[in-house]
C-alpha cells in the first residue's frame, strides 16, 4: 500500500521508514529539504520524496491521490515558545493537503493525557488530535509515555543527569509516575495499527510493563551503569529554577526544558490497555530498553537523535542553501597548514571533530565558550554529536550545525548556533595541488552592527592561537592503537 510519512527526518520517522519498507509498503516522505533526506537516509532511493514546510501551506507539494494511509509525526516543541500555535497551524495545513487524496487513515503519535490539569505541551498534543479529526480519513491516535531509545530526548536527559551528578538535589516532579516504553515497541505499535480497521477512529494509550517515577528511572539507570547515585528531593524548587537546572546540566535547550518541566507534573500511565487486543505484543521492560540503547551507543549505530532536529530559533528550514559562505560584509581568519602525513588520517581527524574527540587544541577554552553560551541562553556545547565517526548535513556538533559534509572533495562546513552578534561559519578542506598537501581552515564572521565588530576584534587574538594550533593538531593527531 502507499503510505505518506510526515516528519520523515524526525527521531521517530527516520526509524519508521525501514519498518514500513520491510513490510513491502510504498513509502512517500514529506520533507522540508530533499538534500538533507538524501544525505541522512540509507533508504532515500527506495522512497518517494515530497517537499513542503507544513507551516507554509503554499510550499507543500501535492500529495499523490492514491495515498491509502498517512503518519503524522510532526511537532514544534523544541523550536519556539509559541509551539502550540505552530502545531495547530501545521496540523491544519496537513489535513487540508491530505483531504485531496483518497487516504483512509491518519495515524498520530501523541502523549498520554489522562490528567485533568494538563501541561501546555500535552494540551497542544490533545488539540492536534482534535484538528486531525477534522480530516476525511479515520484517525488513529497512539498516546505514548516517555520513549526510551538511543538518541531519544528522555533517554539523553536521564543519561546526562545520572552520568554527571553523583549527588542530585531535585524538584518534586521526580516523584511523578510514568510508564516508559522502548522505541522498538513504539515502532511496532505504529506499524500494527496501519490500515487495521479495528483501530479506525480510536485512541490508545501505549506504555511498557513498568510504572516508575523519574527518580526510580534515574536510579535504575545508575544501577545498570554500576554508578552510585544519591537523589535528594527539595520541595521548594520552582518550575523556573527546575527549568534552569535541567537546562544547565543536560544538553536540552531552555525552551524545551521549560516544556518538559511543565509536563512532568502530569502522570503518564496507561489507563486503558485496549491496544493489546488490537496489536498484542510483549513490550520491553525499562531495563531492557536501556540495555538496547547502550548496545546501539557502543556500536556507534544510533539511527536518529533528537539533538539533530532543526531548531527554528537558530536555523531556517532551507539552511542547506548556505553551503556557500557569503563574501560581502564578512571578516575571516585563514589558516593554510601544509602536512606530510597521510591524507586519509587528516580527513578522519576532521570528520571526528567535536563531541568526545574535542577540538584538538585548547579544549578547555571551547568548553568555556560553550558554558558562556549556556549562560547567555544558547545551545552550549553539551549536545556533542550523534556519531563519533560519521557526519551528515543537519547534524549538531556541540554548538555548530553541519551545513556541508562533502567526502569526495574533503570539505566540512559548519554554521554556529551559539549566541553571537552576527553569523559565523567554520570551514575545513583538504587541498592537494602540485604534489603538495594543505589543510585549509577558514573562520568567517558576518558581524551585526557595532557589537558584532567589537566582538570580532576582541576574539581575534584568541583566533590566532586557537585556529593555528587546531590546524597543527588535526594534521598531526593520531588515534592511539
Amino acid at each position: 500500500m502507499k503510505v505518506l510519512l510526515a516528519g520523515a527526518n524526525g527521531y521517530i520517522g527516520t526509524r519508521l521508514i525501514p519498518v514500513l519498507l520491510e513490510k513491502g509498503h510504498d513509502v512517500v516522505c514529506l520533507v522540508r529539504d530533499k538534500r538533507r533526506f538524501h544525505e541522512n537516509s540509507d533508504y532515500s532511493n527506495h522512497v518517494t520524496l515530497l517537499t513542503g514546510d507544513l507551516l507554509d501551506a503554499n510550499s507543500i507539494e501535492a500529495f499523490p491521490e492514491d495515498i491509502e494511509a498517512a503518519y503524522y509525526l510532526v511537532h514544534s516543541m523544541t523550536g519556539n515558545k509559541d509551539f502550540a500555535d505552530l502545531e495547530e497551524s501545521s496540523a491544519h495545513n496537513f489535513i487540508q493537503a491530505l483531504d485531496k487524496t483518497g487516504c483512509k487513515q491518519t495515524i498520530f503519535l501523541s502523549g498520554i493525557t489522562n490528567d485533568d490539569n494538563l501541561s501546555t505541551h500535552l494540551k497542544s498534543r490533545r488539540h492536534v488530535e482534535d484538528v486531525l479529526k477534522e480530516g476525511k480519513a479515520a484517525l488513529t491516535v497512539l498516546r505514548a509515555s516517555i520513549i526510551i531509545g538511543s538518541g531519544s530526548s528522555s533517554f539523553e536527559i536521564i543519561r546526562d543527569l545520572t552520568e554527571k551528578l553523583p549527588i542530585m538535589t531535585v524538584p518534586r516532579w521526580v516523584n511523578t509516575k510514568c510508564q516508559p516504553i522502548a522505541i522498538r515497541d513504539v515502532l511496532g505499535y505504529l506499524e500494527s495499527v496501519l490500515l487495521n480497521k479495528k483501530a479506525f477512529n480510536k485512541t490508545f494509550d501505549i506504555g511498557g510493563p513498568d510504572i516508575l517515577t523519574f527518580k526510580q528511572m534515574m536510579l535504575t539507570y545508575a544501577k545498570v551503569r554500576k554508578l552510585k547515585r544519591h537523589i535528594i528531593t527539595l520541595p521548594f524548587l520552582s518550575p523556573k529554577i527546575s527549568s534552569y537546572w535541567l537546562y544547565f546540566v543536560t544538553s536540552t535547550s531552555y525552551s524545551l526544558a521549560q516544556s518538559l518541566v511543565d509536563s512532568m507534573k502530569n502522570e503518564t500511565i496507561v489507563k486503558d490497555d485496549a491496544i493489546k487486543k488490537i496489536a498484542p505484543r510483549e513490550c520491553l521492560t525499562y531495563e531492557e530498553a536501556l540495555d538496547l540503547a547502550f548496545i546501539k551507543i557502543e556500536q556507534n549505530s544510533i539511527v536518529s537523535s533528537w539533538k539533530d532536529a532543526l531548531n527554528r530559533g537558530y536555523l531556517k528550514p532551507g539552511f542547506m542553501d548556505q553551503f556557500k559562505v557569503p563574501q560581502n560584509g564578512t571578516v575571516e581568519y585563514k589558516v593554510k597548514m601544509p602536512f606530510k602525513t597521510d591524507v586519509e588520517d587528516v580527513f578522519n581527524n576532521i570528520w571526528a571533530i567535536g563531541g568526545k574527540r574535542g577540538w584538538y587544541y585548547w579544549n578547555w577554552i571551547w568548553s568555556l565558550r560553550g558554558f558562556l553560551d549556556k549562560i547567555a541562553g544558547g545551545v552550549g556545547s553539551r549536545r556533542g554529536r550523534t556519531s563519533t565517526s560519521n557526519i551528515l548535513p543537519g547534524d549538531a556538533i556541540d554548538f555548530w550545525r553541519v551545513l556541508l559534509a562533502d567526502k569526495i572533495n574533503k570539505r566540512l562546513l559548519l554554521y554556529a548556533e551559539m549566541k553571537l552578534p552576527g553569523e559565523a561559519w567554520l570551514e575545513f578542506k583538504i587541498i592537494e595541488r602540485h604534489g603538495e598537501k594543505f589543510l585549509s581552515q577558514i573562520a568567517t564572521f558576518r558581524p551585526k552592527g557595532l557589537w558584532g565588530r567589537l566582538y570580532w576584534a576582541a576574539m581575534y587574538p584568541f583566533h590566532i592561537f586557537i585556529f593555528k594550533g587546531m590546524a597543527e593538531q588535526i594534521t598531526r593527531y593520531k588515534v592511539s592503537a
